[in-house]
């Protein structure tokens, strides 16, 4: 009896099922999809369009539109949905300066996501974290090493974000003419990073220049070259309103100027911000309709739950409504939602791809190019793997936590850098492990060897840093005095009297291993270490690529994505958001390391370097090429940097502008000549009234492995190279 009980349920299923596909004409998929979206809304009631403008959309059976919960991230992986890889965080992606690599990370975490998503379908899960619209990457610019959130961003300038952000969205969104892959979301529109505490209410009232410069070109970017289908707003207001009720931001510059056609959807809780926080309606009928009327289809909270409300109101039109439903429901359509599964070849990619070994040796590498060599004294580094004994020791030595830093996966095979050390060196090393110090705070039991174990060891290897227990978002960082935000820059205490106990009593080098998401100033360390290793949060496999490091299977070629004060004094206020003073753009006094800065186990030499113009006018492109050789007798790559400097900034030209970079690998003693094209449209600076202006003048491009500064030839940069230019 039971059985034909389920075999009549499974019939009516599938009755009902053709009955939608032959009736429902948003099923055809012979139709366009715009056509399709059109038909769907307009066979809806006001209440059925009501309820989808929360990211939890609840089904329609009536239509046989099924639930989608749009709430998913993929930070640097597949997040919160489970085992999927676990890449390096977004800064330490902005460190590769390898666009072409972190486009294959994307590619590999939207295949992790299609195959979820089929599995996590077969168990009927559609709810939150399990879906395909992702909301990232997050492209806000780094303007100050103190923001908590600063860790997901690709750093402190604008160009680089720009390149990184467009590679990762073109791999998550894929490339098929019909499909979309997954869907990424540009986020937090705009002028938004820090601090934490201050968020729901605080209002950024940027120059234009700084707004234009600064703020927006990558949010520009990702819009209008890498077809970003989402774009979240911010809890901040700018200029007055909040970010996710301004027509200014919404309606002039993204969907007018910038032409993007998309979803916009609200940070999670900011519409009620707007009721709450910046207090710019009296109810949350008001709220909505301010939203929905600047242009955000979908509330990541509870405000859009009264939307119906204002419409009987007479807040906004059906009209205005079913236009913003529609841009929502082509999303699902272009993903394939409404089509059957065999239509769409994205979702043959099989689970067999989930953290498989591919994957993991892709994250392995992009830790590889993302970790950067700040000092090698004496070039105590690489070390030997037959080192006769070796001391590991810190407190995140044996963390995985250090690894994964925010919004991240689950995986079964975290690598730490105790465990990538012990797989690298000798069985015949005596290897000494000991945690020696806690994290954030002293040690309670006054007696502790672990510093004198370093008098009889070779070599030291001490892993410190912070993690996402200090610095992150305000309900995340649980260790944060400031929500999430840092007060100063500096290790914990505890970390640095550590740090001099051992280099009081060492016997061999002192290497010191960094994990953090942000500048640490590191002035009161620098000095009682021989070498200076910024591993970041570097994913899985992070333990065995600073091992690689360490031990010289890879040469080190990050570079820094953003400058390392010296210490805080050297900051303008935090919630300043002028960009005076700020990044390496602006800065004027002398920092620990300068943005771009990193050492490899070589040396880079520029020579030759030759333009194929002397002056350039509008529309005129200028290409250069520059020899660049390696001197040394090991194999590395490096990253080439190419620099705009005016001969007069006028008050308000950039010191620096990076305009080009290039990756190279470099042979033993090998020379290779380089070419570059920076097109006019590069040449194009900011003026006072926001506006893209040719600004005629002298400049000098400045062609290195660094910022081309006094601080980066001191700390072992190469020699730059320049080429004087006129803009006439």
């Amino acid at each position: 009896m039971k059985n034909n009980v389920l075999i009549f349920i499974i019939l009516f299923i599938l009755t009902l099922q053709s009955y939608a596909q032959n009736n429902f004409k948003w099923y055809d998929e012979s139709i366009p999809f715009n056509e399709r979206a059109n038909l769907l809304v307009q066979a809806m009631t006001l209440e059925e369009k009501c309820s989808q403008f929360v990211s939890a959309s609840p089904a329609i059976p009536r239509l046989d539109v099924p639930e989608y919960n749009w709430w998913n991230e993929s930070l640097h992986g597949v997040a919160r949905n489970g085992k999927a890889t676990i890449f390096p965080q977004g800064i330490a992606m902005g460190a590769t300066f390898n666009p072409e690599l972190i486009k294959e990370v994307s590619t590999a975490i939207s295949d992790e996501g299609r195959a979820k998503f089929q599995v996590s379908k077969s168990i009927n899960n559609r709810g939150q974290y399990a879906g395909l619209t992702y909301w990232s990457p997050n492209v806000n610019i780094f303007r100050d090493p103190r923001w908590g959130r600063g860790q997901e961003t690709y750093g402190e300038d604008p160009f680089l974000t720009s390149k990184i952000g467009i590679a990762y969205v073109e791999g998550l969104q894929g490339d098929h003419p019909k499909y979309l892959k997954t869907t990424a979301c540009a986020k937090h529109y705009a002028v938004h990073s820090g601090p934490e505490e201050l968020r729901h209410s605080f209002n950024a009232n940027p120059s234009k220049l700084d707004l234009n410069e600064t703020y927006l070109p990558a949010f520009e970017a990702l819009v209008t070259q890498a077809n970003v289908q989402g774009v979240m707003g911010a809890y901040n207001a700018v200029y007055g309103e909040p970010s996710t009720s301004s027509t200014f931001l919404l309606d002039d510059i993204l969907k007018k100027q910038w032409g993007f056609n998309g979803y916009i959807v609200s940070d999670c809780g900011a519409l009620g911000d707007i009721l709450k926080g910046h207090k710019k309606a009296k109810t949350i009928e008001e709220a909505a309709a301010l939203a929905l009327i600047a242009g955000v289809n979908l509330n990541c909270g509870w405000v859009y739950n009264e939307i119906q409300s204002a419409v009987e109101k007479g807040l906004i039109s059906e009209s205005l409504l079913d236009e913003r439903l529609k841009q929502l429901f082509l999303i699902r359509f272009k993903l394939g939602f409404f089509d059957k599964d065999e239509s769409n070849p994205y979702n043959s990619i099989g689970s067999e791809v989930i953290n498989s070994e591919e994957n993991k040796e892709l994250a392995r590498k992009v830790a590889q190019q993302s970790i950067v060599l700040l000092k090698n004294d004496n070039n105590v580094l690489p070390l030997d793997k037959k080192i006769k004994s070796l001391y590991v020791t810190g407190p995140f030595s044996s963390s995985s936590n250090i690894l994964i830093a925010n919004y991240y996966g689950m995986s079964s095979n975290l690598v730490t850098v105790l465990e990538g050390v012990t797989e690298k060196v000798s069985l015949g090393t005596s290897l000494n492990y000991r945690q020696g110090v806690l994290p954030f705070q002293k040690n309670l039991n006054p007696l502790n060897w672990a510093p004198n174990v370093a008098k009889t060891i070779d070599a030291t290897i001490l892993v410190v840093g912070i993690s996402n227990e200090i610095e992150g978002e305000e309900v995340d960082a649980i260790a944060s005095e400031h929500k999430g935000d840092r007060k100063d820059l500096k290790l914990p205490q505890s970390q640095i009297d550590y740090i001099k106990e051992i280099s009081e009593v060492k016997k061999g080098p002192l290497v010191l291993v960094i994990g953090t998401g942000s500048p640490v100033s590191l002035e009161d360390v620098e000095p009682y270490v021989d070498a200076i290793v910024l591993m970041w949060y570097p994913g899985e496999q992070g333990g065995n690529a600073v091992a690689d490091i360490l031990f010289g299977d890879v040469s080190p070629s990050g570079h820094l994505p953003i400058t390392f004060p010296k210490n805080v004094d050297q900051l303008p206020a935090f919630d300043d958001y002028s960009m005076k003073g700020r990044t390496y753009k602006y800065m004027e006094k002398e920092p620990m390391y300068p943005f771009g800065f990193g050492l490899t186990y070589g040396q880079t030499e520029f020579s030759n370097a030759c333009g194929n113009l002397k002056s350039i006018s509008k529309k005129q492109d200028f290409s250069f090429s520059v020899d660049i050789k390696n001197t040394s007798k090991v194999n590395f790559e490096d990253v080439i940097q190419v620099y705009l400097v005016p001969e007069d900034t006028q008050g308000f030209l950039p010191k620096y502008s990076l305009k080009a970079f290039k990756r190279v690998e470099l042979l033993a003693g090998e020379t290779k000549n380089i070419s570059f094209n920076i097109s006019n449209e590069d040449f194009y600076q900011t003026n006072l009234e926001g506006e893209k202006a040719w600004i005629k003048g002298n400049y000098k491009l400045m062609i290195g492995n660094a910022l081309p500064s006094k601080r980066s030839l001191k700390l072992g940069a190469a020699k730059p190279i320049e080429i004087t230019i006129k803009l006439k």
